[in-house]
């Protein structure tokens, strides 16, 4: 077996480009379901890296580029996500957001370009044997994408064997990366709750059946109902995220309410009861006050579980990488769907990188995205690739 050459490091004027297109697309982001321009500067900057081919349109927006070598060999998946978030930037970078309401607040702008600096490698040095394929995903953060693009008739002709990716994490020391075998990211939906009654004049509130006692019963007891467990197979969380009643008038007694929480488990199996219990409790409620109820879900997250051999083989990638490997215990609190690679016949694996814990948070809104991380994400993906190359 011919041993895998080490891959080149992207130069200095490719980490420049990067970088700049980096603060490009965070300048212009895209919700999710929206990446259409994103998708489209994405395939520019591929076309000059010589893929054998590209495919796009998956999913949504998603797009695929494929190294060939031409040889018998395994199909190796990185994955970067394409789209923002719905929150207003703060910040005060020179790139920050041109759309008020949106921004690249959790990365994927950095992940993307990171992807697009493992091309030029790729460009450089073909893989000795199999294919590559660089997976720009669509719709991450409402937990629809994976599913779109693992269940596109196109995505048949490029399933992977592996699939690796990667994600910044500030709380984590620079320079320090955490991954290990097991549960990687916990299970996560959204939960709608409508509370209907009837509105009435103000001054005769007696007249209608306004549902603020339901609403304001409903919101602690949801909370409540997620427990206080520690993370671990008994972890539950509800997080109350949006809520909202009548109409914003003085003179009318509302006769609407909604409610949106985020509810959390450890593991897929843990979903199902608390489901029960947070549609329980509003039903109750709803009983109570003599409102109708109207229940619905979004954002449906599975667990996500590093399978152990490409774990190791990422494990091996950090290494050559040069980074300080912490073992992961605990999955993430934070949902991911990347899961979903792995559910359809990938062994998958996702490392956290660290930013540094003086920088703020992801999804909060001054946080960035850490330039200084894209050099070391495109060694990170080089080094993987190469360890699992050799095992084959």
């Amino acid at each position: 077996m011919t041993k895998q050459t080490t891959y080149p490091e992207p130069t200095v004027e490719d980490i420049r480009d990067l970088t700049a297109f980096r603060h490009d697309l965070h300048r212009h982001p895209e919700l999710s379901g929206e990446e259409q321009e994103t998708a489209r500067r994405v395939c520019a900057k591929l076309e000059p890296t010589r893929p054998d081919r590209i495919l796009t349109g998956l999913g949504g927006h998603g797009v695929a580029a494929i190294y060939d070598s031409g040889k018998p060999g395994p199909t190796v998946l990185f994955r970067a996500e394409l789209d923002a978030l719905p929150i207003r930037e703060l910040g005060s970078v020179p790139y920050r957001s041109t759309f008020d309401g949106k921004a690249h607040l959790c990365g994927h702008d950095g992940h993307m370009a990171i992807l697009l600096g493992f091309g030029r490698v790729l460009s450089r040095a073909r893989p000795s044997r199999g294919r590559v394929v660089l997976m720009f995903q669509p719709a991450e953060e409402n937990g629809t994408g994976a599913a779109a693009v693992v269940s596109d008739p196109a995505y048949a002709d490029i399933r992977p064997d592996w699939a690796f990716s990667l994600h910044n994490v500030p709380e984590i020391d620079f320079g320090v990366a955490r991954l290990g075998p097991g549960p990687a990211n916990c299970a996560s939906r959204g939960i709608r709750i409508r509370l209907t009654g009837s509105t009435a004049h103000a001054s005769r509130p007696g007249d209608g059946r306004s549902p603020m006692h339901a609403l304001s019963e409903l919101m602690p007891a949801m909370e409540a109902s997620g427990g206080n467990a520690p993370l671990g197979p008994d972890f539950t969380m509800v997080t109350i995220t949006h809520a909202a009643m009548g109409a914003p008038s003085y003179g009318v007694a509302p006769g609407e309410a909604t409610v949106f929480a985020a509810l959390r488990t450890y593991a897929d199996d843990g979903m199902q009861g608390l489901v029960a219990r947070v549609e329980a409790l509003a039903k109750e409620a709803a009983a109570r006050h003599g409102l109708g109820c109207d229940i619905g879900y979004d954002d449906i997250f599975l667990a996500c579980t590093n399978d152990a051999q490409a774990t190791a083989h990422l494990a091996a990638g950090v290494v050559g990488a040069g980074l300080v490997h912490d073992l992961q215990l605990q999955p993430s609190v934070g949902s991911e769907d990347f899961g979903r690679f792995g559910l359809d016949g990938a062994k998958s694996a996702m490392v956290y990188i660290g930013a540094g814990p003086d920088r703020p948070s992801v999804h909060t809104p001054k946080y960035d995205f850490r330039d200084d991380l894209i050099p070391i994400g495109i060694r990170i993906f080089s080094e993987t690739l190469s360890d699992v190359l050799q095992s084959h």
